[in-house]
């Protein structure tokens, strides 16, 4: 299917538009959440740093609001906006590598994702492709999502780093320069230190598209950033375009964990336990992360599920 244009959508009331607009760009920020690309560098040096923000962020992986060893952080400017996640996984390293460096299973990460309608994973020469599609938070016909394709490269591999990057140079409404990584490296006693950074820029229609989405349904929204107290003591977390990626950062962070928990079960019993492990986590958080009902979440997703086998 391709792309739609902002030409697409000229000849209908502008306040649909919009709505239409915002839909899209949401949808394509909520599947970037994953982690940014920086300049490549020696395996050795890469894990080493790794480990190095593993122990000075000891004491916030212990104590935090997460209930789980999580640091998460956000920043945004005129043009873009970056997250970084930081995680220990219960899951030993070589468990994390055999699973994540399989562009396939990136996919069963991804359809956890209440946006994801359709994932594909297709070898294109020496890289891989993520075909997906994107859409609102219900069951959605694929013809009415929007797809787009993520560039998928392994960057390092080995007994003691892996380095996963994914990239998109251009998304819906002036979006750009989407640049993801994932970063793992082993600690003792069997667990696995994550790093997910991600980055990308957008325009002036994706601005307008955001603020009107941030005015409107999206006003009581927010991320898990503590910006101040209310009268009463209670937390005022940060909204906008960081409290949106926040929310999606948690998610995929979740998804990456559901996954990797349930690689260990009988194959016939994966996608049930991934999806059932998803949803109980993201219901830790109701305050950012609740949009539905567990039966309806399943529902859809084992729809989507045998929907796309049968496209495949």
């Amino acid at each position: 299917m391709p792309i739609h244009s902002p030409s697409h959508f000229s000849t209908q009331p502008l306040t649909r538009r919009i709505c239409q607009f915002t839909r899209l760009l949401l949808a394509w920020l909520a599947l970037s959440s994953f982690g940014v690309v920086f300049a490549a560098a020696p395996e050795s040096s890469t894990s080493a740093l790794l480990l190095a923000k593993y122990t000075s962020l000891a004491d916030r992986l212990q104590k935090n609001p997460y209930q789980r060893p999580l640091y998460l952080d956000s920043t945004e400017s005129g043009t873009d906006i970056e997250g970084d996640i930081y995680a220990v996984v219960d899951y030993p390293f070589a468990t994390v590598n055999a699973g994540l460096s399989d562009p396939a299973n990136w996919c069963d990460v991804l359809s956890l994702h209440l946006n994801t309608k359709y994932c594909r994973a297709a070898p294109d020469n020496k890289k891989a492709v993520l075909h997906v599609s994107i859409g609102n938070k219900y069951s959605q016909p694929l013809e009415d999502a929007y797809q787009l394709e993520f560039t998928y490269r392994v960057t390092a591999a080995t007994a003691k780093y892996l380095e996963i990057q994914l990239s998109a140079d251009k998304g819906p409404m002036g979006t750009r320069n989407y640049r993801i990584q994932l970063q793992a490296t082993p600690l003792t006693n069997g667990r696995t230190f994550l790093h997910m950074t991600y980055f990308y820029a957008y325009g002036w229609a994706g601005r307008i598209a955001m603020k009107t989405y941030l005015a409107t349904i999206g006003s009581g929204k927010v991320g898990f950033t503590i910006a101040g107290r209310q009268y009463n003591g209670q937390p005022e977390y940060i909204r906008g375009m960081r409290g949106l990626v926040e929310r999606n950062a948690m998610r995929y962070y979740l998804a990456i964990d559901a996954y990797l928990g349930a690689s260990a079960a009988p194959p016939a019993q994966q996608l049930n336990k991934r999806l059932q492990s998803w949803f109980t986590a993201t219901e830790q958080y109701p305050r950012q992360l609740h949009e539905m009902q567990r039966t309806a979440y399943i529902d859809m997703k084992l729809s989507e599920y045998f929907r796309q086998q049968t496209l495949q």
